[in-house]
């Protein structure tokens, strides 16, 4: 069946929602400098707010799935709405008693009901249409989505970072009850937008309880255990190189605030350093519909291979150079990231039959990647030095180089079966 006016709303809001919990997702960038400064962190305990947001997503990819297969769409996005509504709440108490384990479980929460809209999304948008144009929809929403991811930095460091950053100096010379007050004015800046956000979520939930979406079934595939797939080498060979995507992306993104304030530069301060968040996920955007194209004209591994050595090249440019030329070659990494993730999913998944469904959720648990590399980065930036930390994506991007050479040739084909567009 093609697509129909009947699908022009559900899809307008699906994609809505993409952009807003990208938005809302990376403003985390921002946030790590802000809470290390509000809860006096090291670099370490900062990056703890990508491994509980990340987390989130690992532990409950399947269960949210099977959620999702027995309640439906509407469901998973109502759920997941309301999840991360409560979430954003929470910043609330977490600010007045500026503790930060309660941050943490609000990023959790939120992580969360991020997780029900992202297992939701994807496959609703394949199948609300036409099945010929499901990867021109699919790119479509990427785009909306990573359009939501460049703004994050931006209005996140608009209400939590300031225009002139006060010197660690002057804190220091504060007396104690001065230095608290300071603190706790701090922390109260994330209230603002983080219940903006659970107003947001929660009006957009009960929305969703009214507005008409089809009601679609998925058929031709059997279900199949996790471990049922464990004997595809190119699969997982993927998941890790999903992995490694996510955590070195994730991990650059972290620490580039923390990095751009080491290199001491006149003039620069957090809230500037945020464009440079800004810069690499308007890269990833353009990288998206640039590759919506060449990958029409160029055999996919290959440009993961040129991806994986231009982005492990740019990395190791930062890290022997200074200034503005280190932190521009950061950010241009994000072109090189943008089309690794469906390169890497496309490839991971190819001849795996009926066990696609199951192939996918091991890829979707893979982006802990996202909650286990930025702790890494932070204890090298603890323990040696914030540009030593990032070998770590060097290393990332050198696995995936490795995957796109000969870990993606699969070596145990699936018998002939129905396989869904994905």
């Amino acid at each position: 069946m093609k697509t129909s006016s009947r699908f022009v709303v559900p899809l307008l809001v699906v994609m809505s929602l993409m952009f807003i919990w990208n938005l809302s997702r990376n403003i985390n960038d921002v946030l790590i400098p802000h809470l290390k400064r509000a809860c006096q962190l090291t670099d370490l305990q900062s990056s703890l707010v990508q491994t509980a947001f990340f987390g989130g997503y690992f532990l409950l990819a399947l269960p949210v799935g099977q959620f999702i297969q027995r309640y439906g769409y509407r469901a998973g996005m109502v759920t997941g709405l309301l999840t991360a509504a409560l979430g954003a709440g929470l910043f609330f108490p977490a600010a007045e008693t500026r503790y930060y384990p309660l941050f943490l479980g609000a990023l959790f929460i939120m992580a969360a009901g991020f997780t029900f809209l992202e297992v939701t999304a994807t496959p609703y948008i394949s199948v609300l249409g036409d099945p010929e144009r499901a990867s021109s929809r699919l790119s479509l929403a990427s785009a909306v989505g990573s359009l939501g991811a460049t703004l994050g930095p931006l209005v996140g460091a608009q209400f939590l970072l300031h225009a002139q950053d006060i010197p660690e100096a002057s804190l220091q010379q504060l007396k104690p009850d001065q230095l608290t007050a300071f603190l706790n004015a701090e922390a109260q800046l994330v209230k603002t937008p983080y219940l903006c956000l659970a107003i947001l979520f929660l009006v957009l939930g009960l929305c969703l309880l009214f507005i008409p979406l089809p009601t679609l079934t998925e058929n031709g595939e059997t279900s199949a255990r996790l471990k049922d797939i464990l004997g595809f080498r190119h699969t997982v060979l993927g998941a890790l190189g999903v992995f490694c995507y996510l955590g070195a992306e994730v991990g650059i993104v972290s620490f580039l605030i923390r990095y751009a304030r080491s290199e001491k530069l006149p003039g620069l301060s957090e809230q500037k350093a945020a464009l440079f968040i800004t810069l690499f996920m308007a890269l990833v955007l353009l990288g998206r519909l640039a590759g919506a194209w060449l990958l029409q004209q160029v055999d996919s591994a290959r440009l993961l291979t040129r991806c994986a050595a231009g982005a492990g090249l740019l990395v190791i440019i930062a890290m022997l150079t200074t200034g503005y030329v280190s932190l521009y070659a950061l950010s241009c990494v994000g072109l090189f990231t943008s089309v690794m993730y469906p390169i890497l999913f496309t490839l991971s998944i190819h001849q795996l039959g009926a066990y696609t469904k199951t192939g996918s959720s091991l890829l979707i648990m893979s982006i802990v990647g996202g909650a286990l590399i930025p702790p890494i980065m932070g204890l090298i930036s603890d323990t040696l030095s914030i540009r030593l930390a990032f070998t770590v994506p060097v290393l990332c991007y050198s696995y995936i180089l490795y995957y796109g050479l000969r870990g993606y040739i699969t070596s145990q084909p699936v018998r002939t079966q129905t396989i869904l567009n994905h």
